[in-house]
């Protein structure tokens, strides 16, 4: 809970077919009862959905509140958001037919046992057990020819950071510039492209200073932590994201981690 919360803590998801009477009354009765049953459980299932939904909303949304009112004081209790109900809304958010990770699970595959695989997940993330694997790495062309690597999370690791990234959004939304694109929702570089066009036709710009490059190989991963620290004071947040830092990535069947860099999520 936030330090000067009191309420719920934000410290600081008929009729039988007829072929030609072949089938017996009995038959019949239990083909419905079964159509029935599914029909019972999938609206039982989309309910169950919708209250989680409702429930990660509002708790989102006192994270953003409390955010809100208090620019200076850190977040002291952050885990218990990421519960099932938000590691359900964080897998459904999920391209259903992304590359799987070095565990080689997909979507479709973990969705099967969806509520025991996130109910177990939810255990181990609050238990300190869950370990994050390392990211596979693989590389997409740009323009300029040059290879950019990208980094395949596992399946569990995409949700549980998703989910994460959710809680954080709330904090730090609350305190990002207007003129800040990157990486936020809602946001992206068309749109600092479209800012970028209406300030040099509307003032007089004599010139234009790319100051940020290759951030995302560079970025010193202490330094990364200790910013975050300004506001999360949840040291299990703050080990899920070391967790995430320390993983390494995998390419031609080594391992590798550094003290720096990220290669962007896939």
């Amino acid at each position: 809970m936030h330090e000067h919360e009191k309420s719920d803590p934000v410290i600081v998801a008929g009729k039988p077919t007829n072929k030609a009477e072949a089938i017996s009354v009995a038959d019949a009765a239990e083909l419905v009862e079964q159509r029935a049953g599914a029909k019972g459980n999938a609206s039982e299932q989309s309910t169950h959905r919708t209250q989680g939904r409702l429930r990660v909303s509002q708790a989102l949304e006192r994270v953003r509140k409390a955010a809100r009112q208090t620019k200076k004081e850190k977040f002291t209790a952050l885990l218990h958001h990421i519960n099932v109900d938000l590691l359900r809304e964080a897998f459904f958010a999920l391209k259903r037919d992304a590359a799987p990770g070095v565990d080689g699970v997909t979507w479709r595959a973990y969705e099967v046992d969806l509520d025991l695989n996130l109910t177990d997940l939810a255990s181990r993330v609050h238990r300190g057990a869950y370990r994050a694997v390392p990211s596979r790495r693989t590389y997409i062309p740009k323009a300029d020819g040059r290879q950019r690597p990208l980094a395949v999370a596992a399946l569990e690791d995409k949700v549980v950071q998703r989910a994460t990234v959710a809680v954080l959004n709330c904090i730090y939304e609350e305190e990002f510039l207007e003129f800040s694109y990157g990486f936020r929702p809602g946001r992206g570089p068309h749109d600092a492209l479209d800012a970028l066009a209406v300030g040099i036709t509307t003032k007089k710009v004599n010139f234009i200073f790319d100051a940020v490059r290759s951030f995302f190989d560079e970025v010193s991963q202490e330094w990364l932590v200790r910013f975050v620290e300004h506001r999360v004071g949840d040291r299990r947040i703050i080990r899920l994201i070391q967790k995430w830092l320390k993983a390494g990535v995998l390419e031609d069947g080594v391992v590798t981690v550094n003290d720096k860099g990220r290669d962007r999520a896939r």
